[in-house]
C-alpha cells in the first residue's frame, strides 16, 4: 500500500508503516490542486490541517484511509468518506493527557495571578495582598464534551477537591463517584468554571455566545482548549466587561487560520482588546502539542492503520 504524508508527523509513523510493507512518500508543500491530481496513486494519506480533505479530493482517488494526526476531524468530509468507503483514523488518545495538563496549568495560572505576579517580581515589585489567589478546591467545574479530552481533564481535577459535573449531548451513562452527569442547563446554572471539550461542527460553532454567557447562573471562568470557533470572542469580551465571565483560559482563538499556524489579521481590533486584558490567559494552540504527545499521536495512528491494513 502506498501512503502520502501531506503534513509532517513524528517519524515513528512512517517507520512502523514501512516495517509492515507500506511505501511512504511525502509532499508538504504542493497545493490542493496538485495533490488532487496525483491522489489516485495512493491508498492512504496522512494529514494534520494543511489540506482540506473534501469530497473533491476523496473522489479523485480511491483512498482506503485518511489518517489525521490529532483529534479534530473538521477538515475532512466525513459523509463523503463514508459514502466512498474511505476509513478515517484519528489519534485523540495521543494528546488527551497533554490537553488535560495544559488546561489545568492555564487555570492555575489565572486563578493564582501567576502571569502578573511573575512580571511584577521581575520588575522589583513585591505585592502580596494584590496577588492573592483563589483555590480550585470547593468550586464546581463543568465539563462540556466528555470524550477523550473531557474525561482526561476530569481525571486530573479529581485530586483538587472540587465538584466535577459534565454534559455530553451524545454520550450518556458516564457518571461515577467522581463525575456527575448533568444537563447543559444544570451545568450552566451550577458551574464556577466551564471547560469546553467539543469537536467543531456547525452545531458547535460559536457554542459559547452571548446567550450561553447570559444563561450562566453565576460568574464563571471559561477554558477552551478545543477549537477557537467554539467561542464568540466579541461575546466573551462583553461577558468579561460585564463580570458575567470572571476570566478566560484560551489555547485556541476564532481568529486562527485553518492550518492553526497563524492569526487572521482581519480581526485585529478584537484581538487587541483580548490581549489587553489581565483576566485572560492565552497560548498558541499548543495544549495538545507536547514532546510526548508528538510521539504518541503517531504511535496510536500506526497501530490503527497496521491493525486494519497491515
Amino acid at each position: 500500500m502506498r501512503v502520502l504524508f501531506l503534513d509532517s508527523v513524528h517519524e515513528i509513523l512512517q517507520q512502523e508503516l514501512e516495517a509492515n510493507g507500506f511505501v511512504c512518500d511525502h509532499d508538504y508543500s504542493s497545493s490542493y490542486a496538485d495533490i488532487k491530481s496525483k491522489i489516485a496513486s495512493y491508498d492512504g494519506i496522512v494529514i494534520r490541517s494543511r489540506i482540506p480533505v473534501d469530497r473533491g479530493l476523496l473522489a479523485a482517488g480511491m483512498l482506503k484511509f485518511v489518517a489525521r494526526s490529532g483529534a479534530g476531524l473538521e477538515n475532512i468530509d466525513l459523509a463523503a468518506a463514508n459514502e466512498l468507503g474511505t476509513q478515517i483514523f484519528s489519534s485523540p488518545e495521543g494528546n488527551m493527557d497533554a490537553v488535560a495538563e495544559h488546561a489545568i496549568g492555564m487555570l492555575l495560572m489565572l486563578m493564582n495571578h501567576l502571569k502578573r505576579a511573575d512580571a511584577e517580581v521581575r520588575a522589583g515589585v513585591w505585592r502580596r495582598a494584590e496577588n492573592r489567589g483563589t483555590e480550585v478546591k470547593g468550586k464546581t467545574v463543568g465539563i462540556i464534551g466528555y470524550g477523550h479530552m473531557g474525561s482526561a481533564f476530569a481525571q486530573r481535577l479529581s485530586g483538587f477537591g472540587c465538584t466535577i459535573i459534565a454534559h455530553d449531548k451524545y454520550k450518556h451513562g458516564f457518571g461515577n463517584d467522581c463525575i456527575e452527569e448533568v444537563s447543559k442547563d444544570e451545568l450552566l446554572e451550577r458551574s464556577d468554571i466551564i471547560s469546553i471539550h467539543l469537536p467543531l461542527s456547525d452545531e458547535t460553532r460559536h457554542y459559547v455566545d452571548s446567550s450561553f454567557i447570559l444563561a450562566a447562573g453565576k460568574p464563571f471562568i471559561l477554558i477552551n482548549t478545543a477549537r477557537g470557533l467554539h467561542v464568540d470572542i466579541a461575546a466573551l469580551l462583553d461577558g468579561l466587561e460585564s463580570g458575567k465571565v470572571v476570566g478566560a483560559c484560551l489555547d485556541v482563538l476564532e481568529f486562527e487560520k485553518s492550518s492553526f499556524e497563524s492569526i487572521d489579521t482581519d480581526h485585529a481590533t478584537l484581538f487587541q482588546q483580548l490581549i489587553a486584558r489581565a483576566d485572560v490567559v492565552l497560548s498558541p494552540h499548543i495544549a495538545g502539542w507536547t514532546h510526548e504527545s508528538y510521539v504518541k499521536l503517531s504511535s496510536f495512528l500506526a497501530k490503527k492503520i497496521v491493525d486494519q491494513f497491515g
